[in-house]
């Protein structure tokens, strides 16, 4: 049963309930969600639940419907984001599992890890021991083969999961890996599940070969009935009447999933396809499909592996899906996850004013912005958003400590630069770029709860928001006048205060939850490819820190030339010289000095060690002055 708890209720009254429950024979877990607090109570005992309604501090009581308790979507609204180490599982991340089927040699998984590692992938793979078909079949290292991939983790900064098939082997596999493994052979092996459970662990659960999806949810509630919370789903396929390949990946099962309960799930693609060719194709299907992540095998020899090489990548073909999945996760509005970086904070009496009491990222708009969105998909559940009013508000907050780092929107696809921010930039030289980040921009028609399309007179998004859905505004709201907000997020704000349904706003969906109001309709945007790119940035303290932790591929520079002909074609050419490959262009006025500009220039850092120092050198020499705005990652 799901126990809704009051408000305002005391800790005396939620230690009463919890005390009743207990005493009743049920096992009692606490949610406290974004709305309500909740107690899910779990057990074979029979209790009348007017009982429990009678006591002090409960709003009211709901009966559990489905079999499997507290896996269920009834029981946790909000998705369960699992925690591996340092990396996040669910939610709107991908997560990239990668490595061998196998450990065979300390050499071995070395290598595979260093190149996944490089690759992009978050977390590492390798069995030590192997379930096999043929008991004539490689069965693994066993614990000799867990020492080498603890080691292979901790050497490249990843998270490791393995395989476990026997539950004595629990205890001594727990020192060695960061995350459970249960094989599909194995999904239905109740003891081990229940020993594995009580570990508290975080455990990868396959789907097993042939089973139904509340089967396999059924197993996941055999983990969770016993002690952990922290399990993620793995779809790998399941046995059809087809042969032409080794298993049916089911990509229907992963929305199926999302509705059914709150753990996160993940693909298999490679154990779903036994072909080498086949695993990027439905590795994308599975990203497109809503995965929170893949389990990719890949191994550097695969001709010579001694499990499953046919269907391990090699290490280009890793290299490549990871550009491919980095292209794609925008497009359904998910972001890759990255190897986590302790990212520095503001140090106490280090800035002026007000302190950013932990790690805080201004954006400009309310909650709900699209820059906020940004913010959730580069930096950890824990970071404080700080909204402001203007852009120049991140800048000074940046400035005054009163932020660590700020999220600023510096193009659209459609819309083109936003000059404020790239202006501001150049007026703020202690400020750096450090990040970045893309998303792609879906708009929504949100409305008050009840309110009728036919009935609304008036719609307010930024300008950018309503040029971006014209075609809607023309078609199914010809009736309603489009007028110019602030911001997309602080027009549904506007009209939340007006209490007025005939106001509707355009913004995106995170706005209307944030607010608590209605979407009407969905992906009114009049051009699909709609996409906008972010800067992080921070000041130059923090700029020095995070680059020590965080390699750079890309810099933005400004610079002036001389009034001369073929300045500025002398300077690009330095670029060219020095083989920097030049990502976008601009040129902007100069205050106070008509008819004369400033150029700025995205570039890569170019593939020969030093190319982008001596450009700069070589630039500094030909251009009236010349300013890095910063150096970083593209796509952080």
């Amino acid at each position: 049963m799901i126990i809704v708890l009051k408000k305002n209720i005391t800790e005396v009254q939620q230690e009463h309930i919890r005390s009743f429950l207990v005493g009743k024979g049920y096992t009692v877990k606490e949610i406290i969600g974004e709305e309500e607090t909740v107690f899910g109570a779990v057990g074979q005992s029979s209790l009348d639940l007017r009982e429990v309604e009678l006591l002090e501090g409960v709003t009211k009581v709901i009966p559990i419907s489905k079999p499997y308790k507290l896996a269920s979507r009834e029981l946790k609204k909000e998705d369960t984001i699992v925690t591996v180490g340092k990396v996040k599982i669910g939610g709107n991340r991908v997560a990239i599992i990668a490595g061998p089927c196998a450990v065979e040699s300390q050499k071995q998984i070395m290598e595979i890890a260093q190149a996944v590692r490089d690759a992009g992938a978050v977390m590492l793979r390798g069995g030590a021991f192997k379930p096999r078909t043929s008991p004539y079949a490689f069965q693994g290292m066993g614990e000799e083969g867990l020492k080498y991939l603890k080691e292979a983790g901790e050497k490249y900064g990843l998270p490791i999961t393995s395989e476990i098939v026997n539950p004595g082997d629990v205890d001594m596999m727990a020192k060695y890996i960061d995350m459970f493994q249960i094989g599909a052979r194995n999904m239905q092996n109740f003891e081990l599940l229940k020993a594995v459970g009580k570990t508290g662990m975080p455990v990868m659960l396959k789907r097993g070969l042939s089973a139904t999806i509340e089967e396999w949810l059924m197993a996941a509630e055999y983990l969770m009935a016993s002690g952990t919370d922290q399990i993620v789903l793995c779809e790998r396929g399941i046995r059809t009447y087809e042969r032409a390949t080794r298993n049916t990946l089911d990509c229907s099962a992963i929305p199926v999933i999302q509705k059914m309960t709150h753990l996160p799930i993940i693909g298999d693609p490679s154990h779903a396809t036994g072909i080498r060719d086949m695993v990027s194709p439905m590795a994308l299907a599975l990203v497109a499909s809503g995965s929170s992540g893949l389990m990719v095998e890949v191994h550097n020899h695969p001709e010579l592996a001694l499990s499953d090489g046919p269907q391990s990548l090699y290490p280009s073909q890793f290299e490549k899906l990871m550009r491919d999945l980095h292209a794609l996760c925008p497009v359904v509005g998910k972001s890759l996850e990255r190897i986590p970086l302790s990212l520095p904070s503001v140090k106490k009496g280090d800035a002026k004013g007000k302190k950013a009491s932990s790690l805080t990222v201004a954006f400009q708009g309310e909650r709900g912005a699209f820059s906020e969105i940004a913010i959730r998909r580069s930096f950890d559940e824990s970071a404080t958003t700080l909204p402001c009013k203007q852009f120049g508000d991140i800048f000074e907050a940046l400035m005054q400590g009163e932020a660590t780092y700020g999220m600023i929107p510096l193009e659209n696809t459609l819309g083109g630069t936003i000059f404020d921010t790239l202006d501001l930039l150049d007026r703020y030289p202690d400020i750096q770029v450090v990040g970045e980040q893309q998303i792609r921009i879906v708009h929504n028609l949100i409305t008050l709860p009840g309110a009728k399309l036919e009935d609304i007179r008036k719609v307010y998004s930024h300008p950018q928001g309503l040029a971006q859905c014209v075609d809607y505004l023309r078609g199914e709201l010809s009736h309603a006048e489009a007028i110019p907000f602030f911001d997309t997020a602080g027009a549904v704000n506007f009209v939340k205060t007006s209490n007025d349904k005939t106001l509707a706003a355009i913004a995106g969906s995170p706005a209307a939850l944030a607010h608590d109001m209605e979407i009407l309709a969905e992906g009114i945007e009049s051009n699909p490819r709609n996409y906008t790119r972010f800067y992080i940035i921070c000041n130059e303290e923090m700029a020095q820190a995070f680059r020590s932790i965080s390699p750079v591929n890309r810099a933005s520079l400004r610079f002036t030339v001389q009034d001369r002909p073929g300045s500025l074609f002398e300077a690009l050419f330095v670029l060219t010289k020095h083989g920097l490959n030049m990502k976008k262009l601009e040129s902007r006025p100069i205050p106070g000095k008509p008819w004369e500009y400033s150029f700025f220039v995205e570039t890569e850092l170019g593939q020969a060690e030093g190319s982008f120092e001596h450009a700069l050198d070589e630039l500094k020499s030909c251009c009236a002055s010349v300013r890095v705005l910063g150096t970083y990652t593209a796509g952080i």
